[in-house]
């Protein structure tokens, strides 16, 4: 990486991770985001929420995503009488996070939904009070800004590049501490108790996904980077060598 010319990074956050991390020359670095499809993950009329839904995606039983710690935060929740239910996007996988369902009790209140289409997905966001990213660290965080651009209200740690990506506590997202089970069920608790302030930053979070993070202005942003690097002095001379035009 150190060797490349140019490397493009999702977020600023990453850039300084592989600055400090791989010793990458902060010069040789761009920003260019990843995006969402706003006409295809949108609040969808006619689907009702289901009191005390919450959901999350789980592609992989690893401890960086912080399952562990959402499931410890649920049965927080539940002992204190909350009647609230899980859907987790991902596969249901023998590991540590399956051994805390069984051990709290949790299974008939856990749904895990994999193999359906982008449309189900939309569906499911919609049929949510909450989305909730539980990582310890994220370089993005795809799951989020899906959910944000589903109008779903989000609660989000703080770990690695989310708070980038999500925004101000209060306004865009539900924030709290990474790797602490006690402040996110206490987190997840506070918004459940506040439908306005659930409803307005559902619909704040989807306004800032569509005014930073469409596929069509990631596109944009890689295009402009491939004619940077283009117009490298290296490149327009082999272009030259080569007998091509320059873009």
């Amino acid at each position: 990486a150190s060797r490349m010319p140019r490397v493009v990074v999702v977020s600023e956050n990453s850039i300084q991770d592989i600055h400090t991390d791989m010793g990458v020359d902060l010069d040789r670095m761009r920003l260019v985001p990843v995006g969402v499809d706003p006409d295809l993950f949108r609040p969808i009329e006619g689907i009702a929420r289901r009191p005390g839904r919450l959901i999350t995606t789980a592609s992989a039983d690893v401890a960086l995503k912080g399952l562990a710690y959402l499931l410890e935060a649920m049965a927080t929740l539940r002992a204190q009488g909350r009647d609230i239910s899980l859907t987790v996007i991902g596969r249901a996988k023998p590991g540590r996070s399956m051994d805390m369902i069984e051990r709290f009790g949790l299974a008939p209140h856990i749904e895990f939904v994999s193999g359906v289409s982008d449309e189900r997905i939309v569906e499911l966001y919609s049929e949510a009070e909450m989305a909730v990213v539980p990582s310890l660290y994220e370089g993005f965080s795809l799951p989020a800004i899906e959910a944000m651009c589903s109008g779903t209200p989000l609660v989000a740690t703080d770990g690695g590049a989310l708070p980038e990506v999500t925004g101000t506590d209060g306004e865009t997202v539900f924030r709290c501490r990474a790797g602490d089970a006690d402040h996110l069920a206490a987190t997840i608790a506070t918004a459940l108790d506040d439908p306005v302030a659930r409803e307005r930053i559902g619909a704040a979070g989807r306004q800032r996904v569509v005014d930073r993070w469409t596929w069509r202005r990631c596109a944009e942003l890689t295009v402009d980077q491939y004619r940077e690097v283009l117009d490298m002095p290296a490149n327009r001379d082999k272009a030259a060598r080569n007998g091509r035009p320059r873009c």
